[in-house]
Parts: structure tokens; C-alpha cells; sequence
């Protein structure tokens, strides 16, 4: 369908005044609406296998083997741009965001080891009488069987007696070796690898407001562009004008609505809007971006995952051996000279391996939901208290550098979607 030179009557100018203008708004928010949702969504990889592109991924750059347009298996679709950079931006996130705030040491010390200690002796008196039982039962079963009930009580108390000092040396470690046996980096990358929809959250808490306003921002910065790509039309009626200013359309409405977010860092005077919109938000943002890194990335329970099956659980459980050795040696007392005797030495050894083992079990009580929540509140303070103190170029650097090296992907999306447009109106209009 070609509507040509009138419209109701109207001449050809006025035609291209009204609807050139209607078109280029209309792109505008189409290419902001979008654009916001190709952030976000699919969560994973949907798509359908292309014949030959498994053969032609390995040849491509880089650059483009990235793009969550194409995947290594032959398929091209689509995977929203934040969950599939989970690992490089839950990367960036620790370097430029979490890292500003503090190490990994502060945030342990945040949790209050002394109050851990606490809550793991209480938890371990419940179990330990078990433990030991077990254990003796298993290692040197004769031995235990033959010992006289006093003996065995006596055996039972010392250990209860020794037990909050133990716990307590090993809670110290952890605090002054966290760095070494905990990755922070690859923790927070785990944790957004597997749950990416938490990723989407904490950029939707930051940036909800400018998200909506970047998708009406669309539309009214659309409007009068369109005006300007008449004007050009009637000045030179080619069709490449309406196809090219389609475009210079699509990529300036997402280039513009972004840098209204997060630009000028500092309050300028020349600029209508002063400052970037996402800074003059800064308290706000502040308190959701703490809590959710204190409910769900720095927790008490994903510490103790990382100690315990992290990629460094093996310095945890050396850490643990050297610490419960000695404590084994001084639980025992005076009487270890015989107890060396009575089992043989390789034996005591073997059953001071297995303790220092069977300790890393009473670690698994910081999974412990309710004792995890009342400790998040010291790590939601924390995080507060040094965002708090972040001068604007510190905090927007925290935000944006997560999703500042994908930013063209919209832009490009912007520019595609423009052309698009513009040709749906040369095929409606002509030229």
C-alpha cells in the first residue's frame, strides 16, 4: 500500500509533518521498550539451531562469539544481555562494586565471628556426645567398648569442657585467613550463575525509575526528531533520508536516555537535567542495593558453602586439621602419654585426623536461616555505612561498569529497529 501525495485531504508536507513525526515516536518507544526488556529477558537461551553456524562459531571474533545472539552449539536467539554475562558481570560487580565497599576479611568480621562461635558451640553440645560415640565406635571400637562408663564420662566431659575454646580458635582463623580460603569473586559469580534472575533484581532495584523513564523518554524524544527528518524529506525527498534519519533516531534515543541516567556525574549548570538521574538517587539506592546484597550475595550461608565445597575447601580443611590437632592434644590432658600406648601411636593419630574431620560437619550450622538472617543485618549496615560514604564518580563507576561494555548492543538494537520503521513508512507513504 503506497499512501501518496495526500492524506485526508492534506498536502504532501503537512502528511510527512504528521505522521513522520507519529512514526519516529512511536520507534523511539518501541526501541527504548524493547530494548529494556532485551536487558532482562529470556532469562535463559532460547533459540533454534542454524544450519552451519557450529562449524562457522569457532572462526568467528571474540566479539561477536559473545553476543547472546548466537551460542556455541549452532543455535541462534536470544538471552537477555545481564543474565548472559552472569560471570562477567557478577566479575565486575566484586571488582568495581563489592570491592570499593570492603574485603572479604570485613565482611567475615561483620558477621561477628564471636556470635558464630557462640551459636556453633550451642549447636555442636546438642551432637558432640554423638560424634564422639561415633567416632571412638569406628576408629577403635575394642578400646571404647572395654573403657569403664566413668572413663567414657569422663572422656564426654572433657571434650564439652575444651569445646567452646576450640570452636572459638577455629572461628578466629577463619577471620584472619579469610582472603585465603574464601574466593569472593568466584563465589559471587557462582551464585549469579545459578540463580540469574537475582541478577536482573539488583539491577531493576538500582535502576527501575530511569528504566521507566527511559522507555517514556522514547517516545517524547522521538516526536521531535521526527519533525526534523520531515523537514529534511521536503528539502530532499529521497528515500535514504527517511531511512537514515530512521536510524540516526533509533541510535541517539538510547545513547541519549542512558547518558541522562548516569551523565554528568557532578552537577552542571548548562545541563537541563543537572545531573545524571540515577545519582540524585543515590540515598535510595544506597538502601536497596545494601539489602540485597546482605539477604542474598554476602551471606552467612554462602560463606560457609564456599569454605566448606568452594574451590579452596581443601585450606579449610587443612586449616581445620592444624587447628584441632593440638586442641585434641589438650582435650585429652594428661592422659594422652597413655592413650598413646593403649592405641598405638599411628592409631591416635589417625583418630585425631578423623575429630579434626568430623568438626567440618558442626560448619553446615551456618546454613541456619534464622541465625543468617539476624547476622545480615550487620552486613546490610556495613554496606550502607560505605556506599554512604561514596563520591558520586565512585558510585556511578559501581553501577554502570557492569553493563557499560554492552551498551552498544542497544544502540545498535536502536539503530536496526529504526530502519525498520522507517521503511514500514516508506511502505505506507513512499517518499
Amino acid at each position: 500500500m503506497n499512501v501518496s501525495m495526500e492524506l485526508f485531504g492534506l498536502s504532501k508536507f503537512w502528511t510527512d509533518m504528521i505522521t513522520i513525526p507519529l512514526f519516529s515516536a512511536i520507534a523511539g518507544y518501541l526501541t527504548n521498550w524493547t530494548g529494556v526488556l532485551m536487558l532482562f529477558k529470556p532469562l535463559r537461551f532460547h533459540g533454534f539451531r542454524f544450519p552451519g553456524l557450529k562449524i562457522l562459531f569457532p572462526l568467528l571474533p571474540r566479539r561477536i562469539q559473545v553476543l547472546p545472539l548466537i551460542r556455541y552449539d549452532g543455535k541462534i536467539g536470544w538471552q537477555g544481555i545481564v543474565p548472559s554475562r552472569a560471570d562477567k558481570m557478577a566479575s565486575i560487580a566484586v571488582d568495581k562494586g563489592l570491592g570499593k565497599l570492603g574485603s572479604i576479611n570485613d565482611f567475615y568480621r561483620e558477621l561477628e565471628p564471636d556470635k558464630i562461635a557462640d551459636h556453633l558451640v550451642a549447636t555442636a553440645q546438642g551432637e558432640i556426645r554423638e560424634i564422639v560415640d561415633a567416632l571412638m565406635s569406628r576408629e577403635h571400637p575394642q578400646l571404647w567398648h572395654d573403657l569403664p562408663p566413668l572413663v567414657k564420662e569422663a572422656v564426654h566431659a572433657r571434650v564439652r569442657q575444651q569445646l567452646p575454646a576450640i570452636v572459638r580458635e577455629i572461628t578466629e582463623k577463619i577471620g584472619e585467613n579469610a582472603d585465603q580460603l574464601i574466593d569472593a569473586k568466584l563465589m559471587v559469580i557462582g551464585y549469579f550463575q545459578r540463580h540469574p534472575e537475582l541478577l536482573n533484581e539488583l539491577f531493576l532495584i538500582m535502576g527501575r525509575k530511569e528504566l521507566k523513564f527511559m522507555i517514556n523518554f522514547g517516545f517524547w524524544f522521538g516526536l521531535p526528531m521526527g519533525v526534523l527528518i520531515a523537514i529534511a524529506v521536503h528539502y530532499v525527498p529521497e528515500w535514504w533520508v527517511i531511512l537514515v534519519g530512521a536510524t540516526i533516531v533509533g541510535w541517539m534515543v538510547n545513547w541519549v536516555g542512558i547518558t541522562m541516567i548516569f551523565e554528568p556525574i557532578f552537577p552542571k549548570k548548562w545541563v537541563p537535567w543537572r545531573q545524571g538521574l540515577l545519582i540524585k538517587r543515590q540515598p535510595e539506592i544506597t538502601d536497596a542495593y545494601s539489602q540485597m546484597v546482605a539477604d542474598h550475595v554476602v551471606t552467612l550461608k554462602n560463606i560457609g558453602d564456599e569454605l566448606l565445597y568452594g574451590p579452596r575447601a581443601d585450606r579449610t580443611r587443612q586449616m581445620l586439621e592444624d587447628t584441632m590437632r593440638p586442641a585434641i592434644d589438650k582435650s585429652v590432658g594428661p592422659a594422652r602419654g597413655a592413650v598413646r600406648v593403649a592405641v598405638g601411636t599411628r592409631e591416635y593419630d589417625r583418630i585425631r585426623d578423623s575429630v579434626a574431620m568430623e568438626s567440618m560437619t558442626f560448619m553446615d550450622v551456618l546454613n541456619d536461616a534464622e541465625f543468617g538472617r539476624q547476622q545480615s543485618r550487620n552486613i546490610y549496615r556495613f554496606v550502607r555505612s560505605q556506599m554512604i560514604k561514596m563520591g558520586p564518580d565512585d558510585f556511578v563507576e559501581m553501577l554502570r561498569s557492569a553493563i557499560k561494555q554492552d551498551e552498544w548492543l542497544l544502540f545498535v538494537h536502536g539503530g536496526v529497529l529504526g530502519v525498520g520503521v522507517g521503511a514500514l513508512h516508506l511502505l505506507i507513504f513512499g517518499v
